[in-house]
């Protein structure tokens, strides 16, 4: 039997050496020269955001909208604890003084020398169909491939979208997720700026990844993107965001919203990285309409952030619809994972599946928050949840909430939870064939994961195991 008061002793020159590397990697911080500053948050700074993108009337009805429903609705007190979010400490729009280029040389050099450093010109150049970069509230960067232009699909920034694609933005924007959701849609409707915009006209596959990186560089910022996407009927298409901040003493805030129409036998895969730096509240809502015989999948992988909360959810609206959530989390020291699914069956004959795994350190809690939804129209339905999680240490904490609300009697549904440590036995194990302590961690570590991460593309496969690495190495004892 193994001791439980056991200690491995760790080589604390690796633990400082791979600190330096997350920071000079991730957790730098750009002397960019702002505008338009103004901390906290009121029905001006609403307007004065509209007027700055020079919006339509119509989108300035659903910002204040937004506005007054943010105000109305208190912090949730169902999750992580939010009290310390002080609303009127924080920028609510940072604009750092870049026009958005299509061409990279063409940004200013701090801006450049950011993104240079995350890879993601390289990464562009290398594998993506098209790439969009934001900086704190804006667009910096954007360029699509002319081969998908020539195709029909739109690919571009939600400003742009807003003035040249009304039509379309008008028919779903809020449609998927309205303002009156929740505090933090309500919050994101009022003050929204950047994120991404998708259209995939009938028919059209895009065969390589679309690619969107969000950073946010000021402090005491939120960061507030919205991103809609739509796949028409027949379509295909895969779309990857990444997430980083720099490291401040002061907490920062982003609060996202993705809005996803899969029509009817389309297919949409949608895939985060979230490496926010351990000062940033990352309170996000996603979710996707899907009619009949079209599939969702989401990808989530979460190593960063104070707090976590972000539940990617699917209405599966008509016959034969089918959604998927892959979730990893990583908690480490003061860390708050709250992560999951959402799935509504709502017509006959849909399925889902929700594959959950965790990994906690140190002070960390990783927690699943799941909902399964059976309508009683949704007959002949069927939903898989499985959650794992990996306790590192013996102050690593778990949770898994999961809630089910079947109102048919001929579904079928199976939940799966399991906890597992990893041990002295299997380190050992693994170090007398020759691996040192921190590769052994890891080892154990990516095989607990592999399932998740082998279905993301290379280029991302590849970093995410990275950020694991460097966020578990040398965590027993």
């Amino acid at each position: 039997m193994q001791d439980k008061d056991a200690k491995i002793t760790v080589d604390n020159s690796s633990v400082i050496q791979n600190d330096l590397e997350y920071r000079e990697r991730y957790g730098f911080r750009a002397n960019t020269v702002y505008s338009d500053l103004k901390k906290g948050i009121s029905e001006d700074v609403v307007r004065e955001v509209s007027g700055i993108k020079k919006e339509p009337e119509w989108m300035l009805k659903k910002r204040l909208l937004g506005y007054k429903v943010f105000k109305s609705k208190p912090n949730p007190e169902w999750g992580p604890s939010l009290k310390e979010i002080d609303y009127d400490d924080i920028y609510y729009y940072v604009n750092p003084n870049a026009k958005k280029s299509v061409n990279w040389e063409e940004l200013p050099f701090e801006i450049k020398e950011t993104f240079d450093k995350l890879g993601i010109p390289e990464a562009e150049k290398k594998f993506f169909a098209g790439a969009e970069a934001q900086y704190d509230s804006e667009v910096v960067y954007h360029h699509l491939k002319e081969e998908l232009e020539n195709q029909g699909v739109i690919f571009t920034n939600m400003e742009n979208a807003v003035a040249n694609y009304p039509e379309i933005v008008t028919k779903y924007f809020g449609t998927v997720i309205p303002a009156t959701d929740n505090k933090f849609a309500a919050l994101n409707t009022a003050v929204w700026s950047g994120g991404s915009f998708i259209y995939v006209p009938k028919g059209v596959k895009v065969a390589i990844p679309l690619q969107a990186y969000f950073r946010i560089n000021a402090e005491k910022a939120g960061q507030f993107e919205r991103t809609l996407i739509i796949a028409d009927e027949g379509s295909d298409v895969t779309y990857i965001e990444g997430c980083t901040a720099p490291i401040y003493s002061t907490s920062s805030l982003h609060s996202a919203v993705v809005e996803i129409v899969v029509h009817r036998d389309a297919h949409v895969r949608y895939v985060t990285i979230q490496n926010w730096s351990k000062n940033v509240y990352n309170l996000v809502t996603q979710r996707a309409y899907v009619y009949r015989n079209g599939h969702m999948e989401w990808i989530d992988a979460n190593i960063g952030s104070k707090v976590n909360m972000k539940y990617p959810s699917a209405f599966l609206k008509e016959e034969g619809a089918r959604a998927d959530v892959l979730s990893i989390a990583v908690a480490g020291n003061g860390q708050i994972q709250d992560s999951g699914g959402k799935i509504y069956h709502l017509a006959p004959n849909t399925v889902s599946k929700i594959i959950s795994k965790s990994v906690s350190k140190g002070t960390g809690l990783s927690s699943y928050r799941g909902l399964i939804h059976i309508d009683k129209k949704a007959r002949n339905s069927k939903s898989v949840v499985k959650c794992d999680a990996l306790l590192l240490d013996e102050r690593a904490r778990t949770n898994t909430f999961p809630y089910n609300e079947i109102q048919t009697n001929d579904a079928v549904l199976s939940h799966e939870a399991s906890v597992g440590k990893v041990g002295e036995e299997e380190v050992f194990y693994l170090m007398s064939r020759g691996m040192s302590e921190e590769d052994a961690i890891t080892t154990i570590v990516m095989g607990f994961i592999s399932p998740l991460v082998e279905v993301l593309p290379m280029e991302y496969s590849l970093e995410l195991k990275r950020l694991i690495k460097l966020d578990t190495s040398n965590s027993i004892g």
